[in-house]
């Protein structure tokens, strides 16, 4: 029933009016009308959501549901660490949009469907909701004890939600085409944009109840507060899933920020009185843009009301949840242990290659809901295997902004999409993009001062539902096992660069200029077993393997 409403929704957008096409190929999706017509991103398909710890709770199925996370974390013990925080960043540039399916050649769309920075938020109607409060900035909120008889047992958490400041690359599909679907695309031919995303997760897991269903129709379990970075601060549309619209998710050239390829930015999130702000400078332009997650700006909790049929948005301020960053300050229900992070979302580009064409439809579906697949007969990944199960939700060529290429934005189940292939940022621009680099960040009271450690973690246990036993961490692999149950010939690494004199972070595979790559993929450390509540299980815990972590005992590549 859950696949069935989210094509539902977008059929209404369908129903709508929204043209998918004009004649040439021009997509007028973006530049459409704003609708008033309610439009929610589903995070059961969504691959701009954080990955949950178990998606059966969630999602009714333990499967893939399409998020491999690979992240930075950084750790302080310095007070405000979990709350202010600014980083340095250089937006990567692509190669020519001639001959963009040549084999070999890759796009930041392609590799990234969002790079992020996040951070643990209070929403005391969000899992695992047991407690009304949650004080704003304060490590008091840290309890992972299994033993119900603590005061720091795990199941007196309070309420948390998840930031994720996503910035989204030129080129193809723009957005709103895919925000239900799959999620986010581009936002300009060839500028970048970026946007403030909260997640909740509607779910009790210890009286083993989650949101009613007839909200839960509407919005979803995991739901987001979206909202694109403006150069006035100031929402565009509604944020919160219950009140969103077509609008919200339709970017503004003249009201949010864009961004050039290379451009050099200063990025920065910290609490305020109204909420958590995040501030975008572009060094190289001298524009800026922000977002402060507020109730003045139409951000909302939803009402948690399990028996019920409401599905109601409560103003609300979202402030930090914690005081400092370490491996205790994590979001309890997210299969990640972050908190003060730095993520990409991969495993969803495959492209389409063939003599077969992919119907030209504005959300990748047909008339009845059903996702668009790859032609039978057409091949993926550089025309080197044919299409499988995991192709859908596919765009042809014509509905991209620059790049034109057929691309599928499902979940790669398979782990033999483009992301898990050596096409990642080598220094070779006439073929690959060059990378996102972002600086440590730096807190403080005057953003002066370096996180004491950093740590690596991959979520791979967590979505090799095939070959990986959560509980003893049989058949859990570094490098991930493709349908043809033989390792992928790539996974991304995380490695420190040299950049004008700067130590910078690399996320792919080794630069000319790399200075330190950590072993590689034996960077990503050893299986990590962590403690959840159990779904209707009144207050008992399990331990699942989740990810791969490696904690350092320093920070190699300080601001």
């Amino acid at each position: 029933m859950r696949r069935v409403r989210s094509m539902l929704a977008v059929v209404g957008l369908f129903a709508a009016g929204i043209a998918p096409l004009a004649s040439g190929g021009t997509p007028l999706v973006a530049r459409a009308a704003p609708s008033a017509q309610h439009l929610a991103i589903n995070c059961e398909y969504s691959r701009i959501c954080p990955d949950v710890a178990n998606s059966a709770d969630v999602f009714g199925t333990e499967k893939y549901v399409g998020h491999d996370e690979p992240s930075n974390l950084f750790y302080s013990s310095l007070p405000g660490s979990g709350n202010r925080l600014s980083y340095d960043v250089t937006l990567p540039t692509d190669p020519s949009a001639t001959n963009p399916g040549a084999p070999g050649k890759s796009f930041q769309f392609q590799l990234n469907g969002a790079l992020w920075f996040g951070m643990a938020l209070c929403d005391t109607q969000s899992y695992p909701e047991q407690v009304s409060t949650c004080p704003a900035d304060s490590d008091s909120n840290i309890a992972n004890n299994p033993d119900r008889n603590a005061p720091d047992f795990i199941g007196h958490h309070s309420g948390t939600a998840f930031v994720e400041l996503q910035f989204y690359p030129p080129g193809w599909v723009p957005w709103p085409t895919w925000a239900v679907a799959v999620g986010a695309s581009a936002c300009d031919a060839t500028k970048w944009c970026a946007a403030m995303n909260i997640f909740n997760l509607l779910e009790d897991p210890i009286n083993g109840t989650t949101q009613n269903a007839t909200c839960a129709s509407r919005i979803g379990l995991e739901t987001v507060n979206f909202a694109f970075v403006t150069r006035n601060g100031r929402t565009q549309a509604p944020p919160n899933p219950v009140d969103s619209t077509l609008a919200t998710f339709t970017p503004d050239p003249q009201r949010d920020l864009f961004m050039n390829s290379g451009d050099h930015l200063n990025v920065s999130l910290r609490d305020t009185a109204s909420g958590l702000r995040a501030v975008v400078n572009d060094l190289s332009t001298g524009q800026s843009g922000s977002m402060t997650a507020s109730a003045s700006n139409g951000f909302a909790q939803i009402q948690y009301d399990p028996t019920g049929t409401s599905c109601n948005a409560i103003p609300f301020n979202f402030h930090p949840m914690y005081s400092t960053s370490s491996e205790e300050t994590r979001v309890i229900w997210a299969a990640h242990t972050y908190n003060v992070a730095f993520s990409d979302e991969i495993g969803h580009f495959e492209t389409c290659t063939g003599v077969k064409s992919i119907p030209a439809t504005p959300f990748g579906v047909d008339a009845a809901g059903n996702p668009i697949g790859c032609p039978k007969g057409n091949k993926e990944e550089f025309g080197a295997e044919p299409t499988d199960g995991d192709d859908n939700f596919c765009f042809p060529a014509s509905e991209a902004l620059r790049i034109h290429i057929n691309g599928c934005t499902d979940t790669n189940t398979g782990f033999d999409g483009l992301d898990y292939t050596p096409v990642w940022p080598d220094g070779n621009t006439s073929l690959h993009p060059a990378p996102f680099l972002f600086s440590s960040p730096l807190t403080g009271q005057d953003f002066n001062v370096n996180y004491q450690r950093v740590a690596f973690e991959a979520d791979l246990p967590r979505i090799e539902f095939n070959t990986c036993n959560r509980s003893t961490g049989v058949g859990c692999t570094l490098i991930p096992t493709t349908d043809d149950g033989v390792p992928a010939s790539f996974y991304p690494f995380f490695s420190a660069v040299s950049a004008g004199g700067a130590c910078r972070w690399n996320l792919g595979t080794e630069m000319p200029n790399t200075t330190n790559d950590f072993g590689k993929n034996q960077g990503w450390g050893t299986l990590l077993s962590s403690t959840y509540l159990a779904f209707g299980g009144g207050g008992s815990t399990v331990q699942r393997i989740n990810n791969f972590r490696n904690v350092m005992s320093s920070n190699p590549c300080p601001a």
